[in-house]
């Protein structure tokens, strides 16, 4: 792995545990099911869903995947409005692969993804057909190209979600925003969307069978999520940055950072044994 690339401390063990109740294995297996019975139905689905004006492809987008969120048992709490549409730049914190169906629970969009994603059974052929930018995290010359293609979709009116933090962390720490797609935002002249994402137990505690973290593999982290009970993810969506307060990346980068990340002094520090 290049030095450049980001990367979290967080790691499964120290994370990811979950203190709350636990489901049982049947109920687990049919949560796993009724997911996976979601996602065939979206790749069969998907060319035609494409061939819809873009008010109903975004209806159905948005309820399939809060279908996909419900089935693995955890509930979904959006605060704020979506607001007008058009190209904006949405920017979130990154907890876990459930970040992506997610946010499209709530604002359907194209989003940016490492390559790697693309080759994933079943998964990268839905992420392809449903519009999804890939980077290849490993070419710091390929970056240019990357914000000239996330620039054009801007231009063309698509909304576009990125993970600046670069990595998943855990949620009771943060990662730094890297400042390479805030230009896509800058020279397309759209606004920013800050997005704030956390999942929470009953008891309002950060929750941590959702964080996908480390070296944690896809299939265990599956069967932690579809075991916990009592989770709940949080969206907010924050005030948008419109375009021209901020004309350098660098500040405008800073300050989607700091409206994301503004509530860490509620936070919890990282758990015991986490580096």
């Amino acid at each position: 792995m290049s030095s450049w690339l980001p990367a979290s401390p967080c790691t499964p063990g120290a994370c990811a545990g979950h203190p709350g109740r636990s489901a049982s294995a049947a109920r687990a297996v049919l949560r796993l099911a009724a997911a996976l019975a979601l996602v065939l139905l979206a790749v069969a689905a998907a060319p035609p869903v494409r061939l819809l004006p873009a008010r109903h492809r975004r209806a159905l987008v948005r309820a399939w995947a809060a279908a996909l969120v419900r089935s693995l048992g955890i509930r979904i709490a959006v605060h704020g409005a979506p607001g007008a549409d058009g190209g904006r730049l949405i920017v979130a914190n990154h907890i876990s692969w459930l970040d992506v169906p997610l946010v499209a629970a709530v604002l359907p969009s194209r989003m940016l993804a490492k390559s790697e994603i693309g080759a994933w059974p079943v998964l990268g052929r839905l992420a392809a057909r449903a519009g999804t930018l890939f980077i290849e995290r490993d070419r710091i010359r390929a970056l240019p190209r990357t914000v000239d293609t996330l620039a054009g979709a801007l231009l063309a009116g698509d909304r576009v979600t990125v993970f600046p933090e670069g990595s998943t962390w855990c949620g009771r720490a943060q990662g730094p925003f890297r400042r390479a797609a805030f230009q896509a935002a800058l020279d397309a002249r759209v606004p920013v969307q800050p997005v704030r994402i956390a999942y929470r137990l009953a008891d309002g505690d950060l929750a941590g069978a959702p964080a996908f973290v480390g070296d944690d593999p896809l299939t265990a982290s599956l069967w932690r999520i579809a075991r916990a009970r009592g989770v709940r993810a949080e969206v907010r969506l924050l005030p948008r940055i419109p375009p021209g307060r901020h004309p350098a990346r660098r500040e405008l980068a800073a300050a989607a950072q700091r409206s994301v990340h503004g509530d860490a002094g509620r936070r919890r520090p990282l758990p015991a044994g986490a580096p």
